[in-house]
């Protein structure tokens, strides 16, 4: 069985893409299956800059094929934004997934409704000797006022799929892994990854 390191900490992230892999016939592991602990500066001007860090680090650390991610929400009614600063949006250090959604809607405030947004992911698969391919996703919706759903994480609860009515957040697993953003960036780099996996 081949062994895929998946390059993040983020506990929500690891579940998705266990969930999106796992009829591959492959042996998922963690950083911190392997006792690696990285901190990879994700400085980058684009997802596929920071994807590709952050998988070309885990990488070459660990001597696997490893697949990362990078991802964010764009708000039209913001110019774009958080976008790549999604993570770090709010100005409060540490700041929590609550944190963040609460100056999303603050930053929000009297802008005209409905407010369009879109999740964008690129996903970098990287081997341990540089080569890096890449494979992106995305999903429209807008962000509401109240938060519905205790599923997910980050802007999740706000994040509203008019095409289905509900929230990201009251998806369970098996839906949000064929309509997320995260998912169809997956979903595109099951080839690469194959490929770089037979190599």
């Amino acid at each position: 069985m081949r062994n895929l390191l998946i390059a993040t900490n983020n506990i929500g992230k690891v579940d998705e893409i266990k969930a999106l892999l796992r009829n591959l016939g492959l042996s998922l592991i963690t950083p911190s299956d392997l006792g690696i602990s990285l901190d990879v500066s994700e400085d980058g001007q684009t997802y596929a800059e920071n994807a590709t860090k952050k998988a070309l680090a885990f990488a070459q650390a660990s001597g696997l094929i490893a697949i990362g991610d990078d991802s964010g929400l764009e708000v039209d009614a913001l110019g774009g934004q958080p976008g790549l600063r999604s993570h770090r949006f709010n100005p409060i250090p540490n700041a929590s997934d609550a944190d963040r959604r609460k100056y999303l809607l603050k930053r929000l405030e009297g802008k005209p409704r409905p407010w369009t947004a879109r999740f964008r992911a690129t996903i970098a698969v990287a081997s341990p000797s540089g080569e890096v391919e890449l494979a992106t996703g995305e999903c429209e919706g807008e962000i509401i006022p109240e938060e519905h759903g205790s599923n997910g994480f980050g802007y999740d609860p706000i994040f509203f799929i008019p095409d289905i009515g509900r929230t990201m957040a009251e998806l369970e697993m098996d839906e949000k892994n064929r309509l997320s953003h995260r998912a169809r960036a997956i979903q595109n780099s099951i080839p690469i990854l194959l490929e770089m996996l037979r190599n």
